[in-house]
């Protein structure tokens, strides 16, 4: 009986995964115990395709020890001909009672956060993104030091929904 649910978990997951038929890059990037405002997350892209739009994701894991109802980021992304383009972004991250955003059961949550919609990679090369986190208390002008509770930090490229 074991063996059997042991299968059936394999073939349930291979078959989640299968069906993610719009993802082209999802690649995730874990955070040792809290997130340091100085530590960057980086990310480099090979487009598949310089002439399709794409759909950009920033995906976040957070646990119960997040703080916080929203989060600021700072994503940057360089081209291969060394443009730059730089955002300050800020999410939601919980309701008004304090339940967290995202999706799971357990006490991790999982969010996929839009970033930017219709891009085309137009530049044949390699890309890098880098995220980092803009967190401050209200009232601070000093960032917060070491963001507590984001296990894993994750970007996505995906094929947009009605270009099927």
């Amino acid at each position: 009986m074991r063996n059997k649910f042991f299968w059936f978990l394999v073939i349930l997951c291979i078959g989640i995964t299968a069906c993610d038929s719009n993802r082209v890059f999802d690649e995730y990037q874990s955070v040792p115990n809290q997130w340091h405002k100085d530590s960057i997350i980086e990310f480099y892209i090979t487009p598949p395709d310089s002439l399709k739009p794409y759909d950009l994701f920033i995906n976040l894991r957070n646990t119960s020890d997040y703080k916080y109802s929203n989060l600021f980021l700072i994503v940057e992304i360089n081209f291969p001909n060394g443009k730059k383009i730089r955002d300050t972004l800020e999410y939601e991250m919980a309701k008004p009672n304090g339940e967290f955003l995202g999706s799971g059961f357990s006490d991790v949550k999982e969010n996929k956060l839009w970033y930017k919609e219709g891009v085309v990679f137009s530049e044949a090369g390699d890309y890098l993104l880098k995220i980092q986190h803009a967190m401050r208390k209200n009232g601070q002008i000093k960032g917060i030091e070491n963001l507590e509770g984001i296990t894993d930090i994750g970007f996505r490229i995906e094929t947009p929904q009605n270009s099927n």
